[in-house]
């Protein structure tokens, strides 16, 4: 796997184990919510192996031999001069019947200076964030929207709490929706059963003052 694919790893096991929502997911790896939710798809279908880019192992243009190189390249000057790579692929295709990929039209019109790529915006990469060494040294305070009981009762939110070491659900709680004060339930019903934990994580939820709150 290339050191994209492994990063997209990484990540989606972070998704599978809760460890990470969506849409920091789709921050990390430089792609839309709607982008990671297929990936997400894709590796619990697959594994590793959904994640591995589909256009590796297919030829390049320069494999596509000179007589097919050269009679896309007099269409591109001739009638698609004016023509981006997605709109010139669709006519070499269904006008000419040529079978080129859209990468492959994109790179011809690049190296022959018939169209430059506009320069894409360079996404901020935040590194994983190491898990805690230690049960109870930080603890997790997130909340899901969700039809849990498929239609036998009303839509609800599930609020829990996850030890940051250990991945151990520490407490659950059903609520209409997230309040500060069903949070505070929730982390009522963690201390009577676990005690203080020494630091409590939360998203960006107005609800909540700060993300990250020594008990210590």
């Amino acid at each position: 796997m290339s050191k994209e694919e492994l990063s997209r790893l990484e990540v989606m096991r972070g998704l599978e184990e809760k460890r990470m929502r969506q849409r920091s997911a789709a921050e990390v790896l430089g792609i839309s919510i709607r982008q990671v939710k297929r990936l997400l798809r894709a590796y619990r279908r697959e594994g590793a192996a959904g994640l591995v880019s589909k256009q590796r192992g297919q030829p390049s243009h320069h494999q596509l031999g000179g007589e097919t190189v050269g009679q896309a390249l007099d269409l591109l000057k001739g009638s698609y001069a004016d023509f981006g790579p997605t709109l010139a692929h669709e006519k070499l295709v269904e006008r000419h019947g040529m079978g080129l990929s859209l990468g492959s039209v994109r790179k011809i019109m690049i190296e022959e200076g018939l169209w430059k790529a506009k320069k894409s915006r360079k996404a901020s990469v935040h590194p994983m964030r190491e898990r805690r060494a230690c049960f109870g040294e930080l603890v997790q305070m997130d909340g899901s929207d969700h039809d849990w009981f498929e239609g036998r009762s009303e839509r609800c939110t599930l609020l829990v709490m996850i030890d940051d070491a250990t991945g151990q659900l520490g407490a659950l709680r059903f609520v209409p929706e997230e309040t500060f004060f069903g949070y505070c339930a929730l982390l009522r019903q963690y201390l009577e059963a676990h005690g203080k934990p020494a630091g409590l994580y939360t998203d960006k939820h107005s609800i909540f003052p700060m993300r990250v709150l020594e008990t210590t």
